[in-house]
């Protein structure tokens, strides 16, 4: 390899690593005015001018069909704190297909306001833990006084990002997300980190926005910004050869609602092998 070549390479790499960390700081300054805005009038506000999260914090009145609190069953809604419903920005229900039992230990990636983290922990009771993990500490601090309030002591927060996730390798047995991996600038590392975490036969199941094979990525840069849940969204074809190459089993990809044209709310699943 030449000095040009290593030179355009290091040149390269650099100017990735500024797009993913522009990517992020867009996404955590969207997601700050967020958690500054639930219980405040403006509170259906998600970044005022600049647009909406993932749908917008929804009132808890009227919650949005596509993102938000709809998307959970009114009995789990109703045993949750006001502002944690009303911080709720995924586009599914992670927990209804995590298949979670009692003494596991869950990790939420891009935990929000915590409602998953919350619902978590009382799905693996009080010999199991809960771990949300968050970059932004208007989040985190929202998604403590949520676990708080909703009497939750089996819950850990973490800040961090989900592309270098701050646990033991083999440490948790679920790792879900609510529409948060779309927002990330490097994918084949958040999946990474989901199979080192795991331990072996651990699995994932996951909420996010998936294209369909149709739309380019110019396509779902046209219908929908990158902090807005849409331009960084994956195809269902990328979805899986991401997993498959971090090394997942039983990849499936399903849509449970239309987002906009050609994109979808959709349920991932897959699984990190036993050891043999």
């Amino acid at each position: 390899m030449t000095h040009a070549t290593r030179d355009r390479d290091s040149e390269q790499r650099d100017s990735e690593q500024k797009d993913i960390q522009a990517l992020r700081e867009e996404v955590r300054v969207r997601y700050a005015s967020a958690a500054r805005n639930v219980g405040t009038p403006a509170g259906a506000s998600c970044g005022g001018s600049e647009g909406g999260c993932c749908g917008d914090v929804a009132a808890v009145e009227t919650p949005a069909t596509d993102f938000g609190s709809a998307l959970y069953p009114a009995a789990d809604r109703a045993g949750l704190p006001v502002a944690a419903v009303a911080a709720s920005l995924g586009c599914g229900n992670p927990i209804a297909v995590a298949e979670l039992a009692h003494g596991e230990t869950v990790l939420d990636l891009g935990s929000g306001g915590g409602i998953d983290v919350i619902l978590s922990a009382r799905r693996v009771g009080p010999a199991g833990i809960a771990y949300g993990l968050d970059m932004t500490e208007e989040m985190l601090k929202l998604a403590r006084e949520n676990a708080a309030a909703a009497g939750v002591t089996n819950v850990e927060f973490l800040a961090g990002h989900i592309e270098s996730v701050p646990l033991p390798a083999a440490s948790v047995d679920a790792v879900i997300s609510n529409c948060v991996i779309n927002l990330s600038g490097d994918k084949p590392a958040v999946f990474a980190e989901m199979a080192r975490v795991l331990r072996p036969g651990g699995r994932i199941g996951v909420s996010d926005v998936v294209a369909e094979d149709r739309l380019s990525v110019a396509d779902r840069a046209e219908r929908g910004d990158h902090a807005g849940c849409i331009a960084g969204a994956l195809s269902v074809s990328e979805y899986r050869a991401g997993l498959d190459a971090a090394g997942f089993t039983d990849v499936t990809v399903t849509f449970t609602h239309e987002v906009t044209d050609g994109l979808h709310g959709a349920i991932v699943r897959a699984r990190k092998p036993p050891q043999t």
